[in-house]
């Protein structure tokens, strides 16, 4: 089981991305840490999800507006067996960062 920096992505403007997908037979505990690193600001989109595209029910963040060189972080993010952590932003010069523990279920 894996702990520390589950994963990191370099987001795309506008794409739906699958940053960290839990492993089966585990469960995850984690930080999802969205850092701004563009001029401008972006808005973003975070869900916990069943499937790469989540249903509407699913995000916990919705079209946040994160100010340029700025960080939105979700903390005590608690993922079930094959749950995935998406991530939407309006635009490129943005990082997600997933640190916590996987643990057998």
């Amino acid at each position: 089981m894996a702990t520390g920096r589950l994963a990191a992505q370099d987001m795309s403007a506008a794409t739906l991305t699958t940053v960290y997908d839990t492993p089966a037979a585990t469960y995850t505990v984690a930080t999802v840490s969205v850092c701004n690193r563009g001029a401008g600001a972006s808005n973003i989109s975070l869900a916990i999800a069943d499937a790469a595209t989540p249903a509407a029910g699913e995000y916990i963040e919705f079209e946040t507006n994160l100010l340029s060189k700025n960080v939105l972080e979700r903390t005590g993010v608690v993922l079930s067996a094959t749950q995935k952590i998406v991530v939407l932003s309006s635009a490129a010069s943005v990082s997600v960062v997933v640190v916590g523990i996987e643990t057998a279920a």
